[in-house]
């Protein structure tokens, strides 16, 4: 085992533990708005984690999806988050 299959490993390992604690933080979040940071937090999370198998399977294909991922997480977090403080998206 190299040092780059140990630090997957371990960067892998991380983000997990980061992804079960903004998902707890999702359920059990007080306000509306600490469960919007959450999801964007989730999202980032996903994003970080696509990107570190996409370097343990070496394809290319999942840089895309984190692409994807990412636009779409950014677009829903800003949509919410007009909607929270509005009350509408499109004005």
């Amino acid at each position: 085992m190299n040092v780059l299959d140990m630090a997957l490993n371990l960067g892998v390992a991380a983000v997990t533990v980061a992804v079960v604690l903004c998902a707890w933080r999702l359920l059990r979040g007080p306000e509306m708005t600490d469960r919007l940071l959450a999801l964007d937090t989730l999202y980032m999370n996903a994003v970080a984690l696509i990107v570190l198998l996409g370097i343990r399977w070496n394809t290319a294909l999942l840089f895309e999806a984190a692409l994807l991922v990412a636009m779409l997480g950014f677009a829903s977090t800003v949509a919410l988050a007009r909607y929270l403080s509005r009350g509408d998206v499109v004005e």
